[in-house]
């Protein structure tokens, strides 16, 4: 309790500030924000001009905001659109009703273009602005960069995150409203592609850590909702590095009515991969395609088809590793001489089609179908010979750090044939209702799913010639998974909304909704209500404070149905939880430069958990809900333009999270004959402190030359040896500590009259070129462990697996 009272006054101290009433003689400004359709317009930006009044529109379009009496300028802007602005003259007490209807405009997204990411919405929301995703240096960009800086994900390899407690199969990724997947035997960073969002085509991203509305399902921790752009001319771009490279065009015919997108990107983290401790041929190779194409066929009925092809290779043939750990007065080395390779494959296709019908400015109806399939192959034999050695670790000696002597030697044989064949079905429906005080949103969806799964994989361990463990009467492996497994189920989902406000002494907005679920895998009905409540006091000071609730729930896919023999049980239930969250926001300026501080709490109770346990990054589940805990902690985040037009951000999190795991008793026939839940014991995710920060700046006479930086700590994740013992993960990784600095230059600013007249460069907006260095400190950060045996004494050695040494990345990005 001393932890959640530390949080609790934590939370007292950053808000009291906040605590101001309101002076002076005050007028009220308020009204609605649509679009060019009559839609209700949310997240719009307004203000007063030359003043830090302002924030942003409810998810109705509403808005309000108290002025003082007089003459004001009133604006309003959201990215893509044209600013509005109008002057207003009001009296001591009066109110006015202003009613806007925002113009598109043409989207111009340079590379370091300001744009306005301070979303003000729900209780957990963040906006991420992708025009920005170029610019975080590290090895993982994009938008999934961002969100690493963001939430602390601690893994350089891998553009997957972890959310307050939650694993990476507790993410929800939506795509223009369509659901996105992700391969699902991708075990290491080295394997893992290209996400699916593009951040060259997208216009906005929304991102939720936890309390998200209704019309989100069904996981537990986070949803990425992304809305892909609608171009009004033709432009694109490329990008060339060390990493990969990319291309983007994009365009729209001259009656706007017909738009296209078009993204290729290609990636291959060779270079990434040399950097680590196990030497080799790397041979990765990810390629990707993306289409959406939206055709406006009159004003109330529009179609929108969207495609994405992704083509993963990865062959892999091991030389050898050395790995020193240890501390200072006792110091061991291991060392591995491979033999064999590995050559995996996965294979994605996408595919989507809606179209929308707006019979009246007030009500829209969308239908969707979607097939996605995925094709994965992951096939390996790889032989170890290894010497685990002792180092001497007197200075004085002449064989300081060399080995002493040896602690044993050994072979670790790695065998897979693994296949999965995925396909996943889905029609949907999406509706929306604009009335007074009100927006309603319904929708369901239908899904069919197809699972094909075939798993050979077996670790064979052999010390001083013995196999361990040791038997005299058959020959047994360390692990051993082998399943065949074919099954079918379909699913149904909805939900129905409200997104109201009203008005008193307070602005006051809150959405309340409930979603349905239904697996024929199982028989299980869910139902899961929600709620989010915020209001902004009538104060001169631009405040917002918001309260989240509901329960949420996640079905079983397909790994949680795997235990680790790889045998399936069709009869897990989804994970469940409830979510608790409130905090505060405030927008202020010091001198000329925006401000925006974040706070938030937050806490869930987590039942019929399936524990599981970490490969690499594949997770290994128990399959059985077996689990039940919680998950609190506090959030505090602050961005800045300390400079013109080049936000930095840092963001920092306590969270601790725990379960307790039903431990099942065997009688001597082999059958449960009891069975008691242990004491709470830390969650494989369970990162107690994480401090991260994106910084820029430019030379402060040339905005053309610019540095970024990305500074990150976690404190050390749980972990035990893979023995299926969830009691045994009581030690604790190393903290991750990692910084990432880049140096930007713009080589031509197409914008400006005397660009080259050369044909070519005449038609290109701007060439910008970067440097980068990762992992600028060099500091060895640790993924996971090999678990080794000492032959002597039987001692068992987790000997760790480093992450990336320092690296440098050339990089050049073209807009035209």
């Amino acid at each position: 309790m001393a932890f959640v009272r530390r949080f609790a006054l934590l939370f007292l101290l950053l808000t009291i500030p906040l605590l101001l009433s309101a002076q002076g003689n005050k007028g009220i400004i308020k009204g609605m924000v649509k679009d060019e359709l009559g839609n209700p317009f949310a997240e719009v930006r307004f203000g007063i001009s030359g003043t830090n009044i302002g924030g942003s529109t409810g998810t109705d379009g509403s808005y309000e905001m108290s002025v003082d009496a007089g003459t004001h300028t009133v604006l309003f802007s959201i990215l893509g659109y044209e600013l509005f602005s109008k002057k207003i003259s009001i009296q001591p007490g009066e109110t006015k009703t202003l009613e806007v209807r925002m113009q598109s405009k043409d989207i111009e997204l340079k590379a370091f273009e300001k744009k306005d990411d301070r979303r003000k919405g729900e209780a957990g929301g963040i906006y991420i602005d992708p025009a920005k995703a170029r610019q975080i240096a590290g090895p993982i960009g994009g938008v999934e960069g961002i969100i690493k800086t963001l939430v602390g994900s601690t893994n350089e390899l891998t553009s997957q995150y972890s959310v307050r407690g939650g694993n990476y199969d507790e993410n929800l990724v939506y795509v223009n409203d369509f659901e996105i997947y992700r391969p699902f035997l991708v075990r290491s960073g080295q394997q893992e592609g290209l996400s699916f969002v593009n951040a060259d085509l997208a216009q906005g991203v929304n991102f939720s850590v936890g309390g998200f509305q209704s019309k989100y399902g069904d996981k537990m921790s986070s949803v990425l909702d992304v809305t892909y752009k609608k171009p009004q001319k033709f432009a694109g771009s490329a990008m060339a590095s060390l990493l990969g490279a990319s291309l983007h065009l994009e365009g729209a015919t001259k009656n706007q009515k017909l738009t296209y997108l078009l993204g290729v990107r290609q990636k291959s983290n060779q270079y990434l991969l040399q950097a680590q401790p196990t030497k080799g041929i790397y041979n990765p190779s990810f390629t990707d395609f993306q289409t959406l194409v939206n055709y406006q066929l009159n004003k109330k009925w529009e179609m929108e088809i969207i495609g994405n092809y992704a083509r993963n290779r990865f062959s892999f043939i091991p030389e050898e590793m050395t790995s020193s750990f240890g501390v200072l007065n006792k110091a061991y080395q291991l060392r591995m001489f491979y033999e064999g390779g590995e050559i995996d494959q996965f294979d994605s296709k996408f595919g989507g089609y809606s179209i929308s019908f707006r019979p009246n400015e007030k009500l829209k109806l969308k239908f969707l179908a979607s097939a996605f399939q995925t094709n994965e192959k992951e096939t390996y034999d790889i032989t170890g010979e290894y010497v685990l050695g002792e180092l001497e670790t007197d200075i004085g000696k002449e064989n300081f750090g060399q080995t002493k002597y040896n602690l044993g030697t050994g072979i670790i044989q790695d065998y897979a044939r693994n296949y999965l064949k995925v396909n996943v079905y889905t029609a949907a429906h999406r509706g929306s209702y604009a009335a007074p005080h009100h927006f309603i949103q319904w929708g369901l969806d239908a899904t069919s799913l197809d699972i094909e799964d075939k798993l050979h994989q077996y670790q064979r361990r052999d010390s001083a010639g013995y196999t361990q463990p040791f038997s005299k009467d058959s020959l047994t492996m360390q692990r051993l998974y082998v399943a065949a497994n074919q099954f079918s189920s379909y699913r149904i989902a909805g939900f129905i909304q409200d997104n109201f406000r009203f008005q008193d002494s307070v602005k006051f907005t809150g959405s309340i909704g409930a979603r349905y679920f239904y697996n024929s895998l199982n028989g299980e009905t869910i139902i899961s209500p929600r709620i989010q409540l915020g209001f902004r006091p009538k104060w001169q000071r631009d405040v917002t404070f918001r309260l989240a609730s509901g329960y949420y729930a996640q079905p079983a896919f397909y790994r949680e149905l795997r235990d680790l023999s790889g045998t399936t049980n069709l009869d897990v239930r989804a994970q469940k939880s409830f979510h608790i969250l409130g905090g505060s926001e405030y927008n202020f300026t010091v001198g000329s430069s925006p401000f925006k501080f974040t706070t938030e709490l937050y806490y869930k109770d987590l039942w019929d958990l399936v524990p599981y346990e970490y490969d690499g990054i594949k997770i290994r589940y128990y399959g059985q809900n077996d689990g039940k805990g919680y998950a609190y902690g506090a959030e505090v985040r602050l961005y800045a333009d300390l400079v013109k037009d080049a936000t930095s951000w840092i963001s920092i999190g306590m969270m601790k999270t725990e379960e307790r795991v039903l431990q099942h008793f065997k009688n001597t026939a082999g059958a449960d004959s009891a069975h008691a839940f242990t004491d709470f014991i830390p969650r494989p995710t369970d990162q107690r402190f994480m401090i991260a920060m994106y910084f820029q700046d430019y030379l402060p006479q040339n905005k053309n030359f610019r540095a970024h930086l990305n500074l990150m700590y976690g404190s050390g994740l749980p972990f035990g040896p893979p023995d299926g013992n969830r009691l045994g993960d009581n030690l604790r990784m190393p903290a991750y500590r990692r910084v990432d600095i880049g140096f930007s230059a713009l080589l031509l600013d197409g914008q400006k009259p005397n660009k080259a007249s050369h044909s070519f460069f005449r038609n290109l907006k701007s060439i910008w070129t970067s440097f980068e260095v990762f992992n600028l400190l060099n500091i060895q950060n640790t993924l996971s462990y090999n678990w080794v045996q000492d032959q002597t004494s039987n001692k068992v050695y987790a000997v760790p697996n480093r992450l990336t040494a320092r690296l440098f990345n050339l990089k050049l990005i073209a807009e035209f």
